[in-house]
């Protein structure tokens, strides 16, 4: 007999939603779960809001996307986050399996979907605090190899041409986060000012398209239980058809942040934190992917370009009472620190 009932691991903590409504779709729709569906909302994300979901005999995730209306266009779509999980099942990228994507904004609020959960490790930050330091290494050759992988995918043939336009990837991506910014600051900043004019001066001629992340990081990456291995990408948010270069930047940003500039290795000690120099870690990745080029200055300008401005997003969502974690006024805070960042590398005289 199916028990009936509902439960959350925090009383009164989904505030957003009617959890039994929710259990109701979903034993309507899903064969065979058993038991009390069990629902936990996951801390730290700053974007669409993220939540176990248990029964008995099934463990599941669900991503949904924020409630209010203070949300920027294109943003919080979980309809491309499932489609993607979808299209790269049939690839050697791992990612977890989808279960259901719902439209219904009944039933949460929003539009929201499922997908398995897996068992394993997930880190916040570059340190790998609590790993083993003669680990660290290969965790990040796993970490390239995975972004590799990635960048190797045929979007084509995986159904995913039209899932972004291909080439002139870094002249719009400037002029969407240049008008993002301008929808969603909350005080004027000099060094974005700079960048919004740097920038689309200093876009270099190579203009290849690969399926890309939007936040490769190691927050995003699950991995085994006890080996030092990628088992999961998660939240594909900002995916899109991109120039693999800005993945590969943005994945480098700790480099050249400090552990208090949105959790950073800058002034760190790496070798004696087993953790490998930026140098190092292109080479694993050129060879793991065959690419001969390398990240400029354009492009470590531009990822922290676009990453200050997501965070500026993030406070100003806070303002609104519509951001998904807690810490959305601090982590809104570190979009000037990101800025200044950007403001050295295109100043460092890379090309």
């Amino acid at each position: 007999m199916t028990d009936s009932t509902t439960t959350t691991d925090v009383p009164g903590a989904i505030s957003e939603f009617d959890p039994e409504r929710l259990r109701t779709y979903l034993m309507a729709q899903i064969p065979g779960l058993q038991g009390k569906m069990r629902l936990e909302r996951i801390g730290g994300g700053q974007s669409n809001p993220t939540f176990f979901v248990s029964f008995d005999n099934r463990d599941m995730v669900l991503r949904k996307r924020p409630a209010g209306g203070n949300l920027l266009p294109s943003a919080h779509a979980v309809d491309r986050e499932y489609r993607i999980l979808n299209a790269l099942a049939t690839t050697d990228v791992p990612v977890p399996s989808t279960v259901l994507f719902c439209e219904d904004e009944l039933v949460v609020g929003t539009q929201f979907y499922l997908m398995d959960r897996l068992q394993g490790r997930i880190f916040e930050t570059y340190l790998l605090e609590g790993v083993p330091v003669h680990e660290r290494r290969a965790m990040y050759r796993s970490m390239a190899d995975t972004l590799a992988r990635l960048h190797r995918v045929d979007w084509k043939a995986v159904g995913l041409a039209d899932y972004g336009k291909p080439g002139n990837y870094f002249e719009r991506q400037i002029a969407r986060w240049t008008k993002q910014w301008a929808m969603s600051k909350t005080a004027d900043n000099p060094d974005i000012d700079f960048l919004i004019r740097w920038l689309p001066e200093h876009i270099p001629a190579n203009d290849d398209t690969t399926i890309n992340h939007g936040d490769f990081r190691f927050g995003n990456l699950m991995f085994h239980p006890t080996e030092p291995r990628v088992i999961a990408v998660l939240d594909w948010e900002l995916s899109t058809l991109g120039h693999p270069l800005a993945d590969l930047a943005y994945n480098c940003i700790a480099w050249h942040t400090a552990p208090d500039e949105f959790k950073g290795i800058r002034g760190v000690d790496l070798t004696s934190m087993g953790i490998p120099t930026q140098q190092e870690y292109l080479d694993d990745y050129r060879k793991f992917s065959g690419r001969q080029d390398s990240i400029t200055g354009f492009h470590l300008a531009f990822s922290m370009f676009r990453f200050a401005v997501i965070l500026e997003g993030i406070a100003s969502r806070a303002q609104a009472g519509s951001a998904a974690g807690e810490d959305a006024f601090e982590v809104g805070r570190q979009s000037g620190a990101l800025a200044r960042r950007a403001v050295e590398a295109a100043r460092s005289g890379l090309t």
